[in-house]
C-alpha cells in the first residue's frame, strides 16, 4: 500500500475476499490483531471466501451492518475494524469505490437514549450469565463517573471553552456513558432470567447452546441464543433476532436450517442442543 495513505493507481487487484483478509490481518499490531480477525473473517464467511470485492455495494455493506446492533462500545469496535479493512482493500485497488464511507456509526447517546425509553414497557429475557455480565458493566460505568468529572475540571481550566477539544471529547464520552447507564438500568429493572432445566420438547429457545455443522464446509460451529442485550458474536453469543437465531428458534437435534446471506444461502444441520442450567 502506499505509504501516504492514498489509493495506488494501478489495475486493481484480482483478489478475493479471504486473500485480502489473509494479506491485511499481519499489517495490524498483535494487539489487535486478534479482535481484528475475528470480525474480518465473520465478514468474509457471509459473502463468500471467493467472493470478488469489486461486486461489493453500498447497498450489501448497509445491510450487513445493521446486523451488528445496538450501539454499544463493542459494536462501535467492530464497525471500526470493518471500516479499516474496507478502507483497506479500497487503497490497494481492489474496490472501485471507498465502501468504508458507507458504514455510519450513531453517536451513543442517541441510540441509547430510545432503547432505554422502549425498555420499561417490556420484560428482557436474559440468561444468568448475561444478567451478571451487563450488572458488571453497569458498576463499572458508574465507577467512569468520578475520573469524568475530574477531567472534566481538568479541561475546564482552559478558559476558552469554544477553541477546548479536549473539553468536548470529555463532555461527549460522559454523554455516552450515562446514555449507557440507564439504558443498564432499564434492561436489568424489567430483566427475566432465562431457565432451561424444567422445558421439555419446545425445541431450541433462549439460553440454548447449540453444536453446528456447516453442510458446504464440515465445520463445526458453536452459538448460544441470546437476547440482543447480551448478544457478542466474537463470544458465540447470538441474537434471537439475528438471521441464525431466527433460523435456529424452535429446531431440534438433527434438523438441518437455511441462512440467507449475499453469498447465498447457507445450510447446517443441529449436531447437538445444551440448555443453559
Amino acid at each position: 500500500m502506499n505509504p501516504t495513505g492514498k489509493r495506488q493507481n494501478h489495475e486493481p487487484v484480482n483478489y478475493d475476499l479471504k486473500r485480502l483478509a489473509a494479506q491485511y490481518l499481519p499489517t495490524l499490531p498483535p494487539e489487535k490483531r486478534t479482535r481484528a480477525q475475528q470480525e474480518i473473517y465473520r465478514f468474509v464467511r457471509w459473502f463468500g471466501e471467493t467472493y470478488p470485492p469489486t461486486k461489493l455495494t453500498t447497498a450489501q455493506i448497509e445491510n450487513y451492518t445493521q446486523q451488528i446492533r445496538p450501539i454499544t462500545p463493542e459494536a462501535i469496535e467492530r464497525l471500526e475494524i470493518l471500516r479499516a479493512f474496507l478502507s483497506y482493500i479500497y487503497k490497494l485497488g481492489a474496490t472501485p469505490a471507498n465502501l468504508a464511507a458507507s458504514i455510519k456509526i450513531k453517536k451513543m447517546p442517541q441510540q441509547t437514549s430510545s432503547v432505554a425509553n422502549a425498555v420499561p414497557n417490556s420484560k428482557k429475557m436474559l440468561t444468568q450469565e448475561g444478567y451478571k455480565k451487563l450488572q458488571a458493566e453497569l458498576e463499572a460505568l458508574k465507577k467512569e463517573r468520578p475520573r469524568i468529572a475530574e477531567e472534566l475540571q481538568k479541561a475546564a481550566a482552559d478558559k476558552d471553552l469554544r477553541e477546548n477539544a479536549p473539553f468536548e471529547a470529555i463532555k461527549e464520552y460522559q454523554g455516552q456513558v450515562e446514555a449507557r447507564i440507564r439504558e443498564l438500568e432499564a434492561i436489568l429493572k424489567n430483566a427475566e432470567i432465562v431457565h432451561t432445566q424444567n422445558r421439555t420438547n419446545q425445541g431450541i429457545s433462549l439460553g440454548d447452546s447449540i453444536e453446528l455443522v456447516d453442510l458446504m464446509t464440515g465445520e463445526r460451529l458453536t452459538y448460544v441464543l441470546v437476547d440482543s442485550n447480551e448478544a457478542d458474536p466474537r463470544a458465540g453469543k447470538i441474537s434471537l433476532a439475528s438471521p441464525m437465531g431466527q433460523a435456529l428458534l424452535g429446531k431440534r437435534e438433527g434438523e438441518r436450517i437455511e441462512v440467507k446471506a449475499p453469498a447465498g444461502t447457507l445450510f447446517y444441520r443441529i449436531e447437538a442442543v445444551f440448555s443453559s442450567e
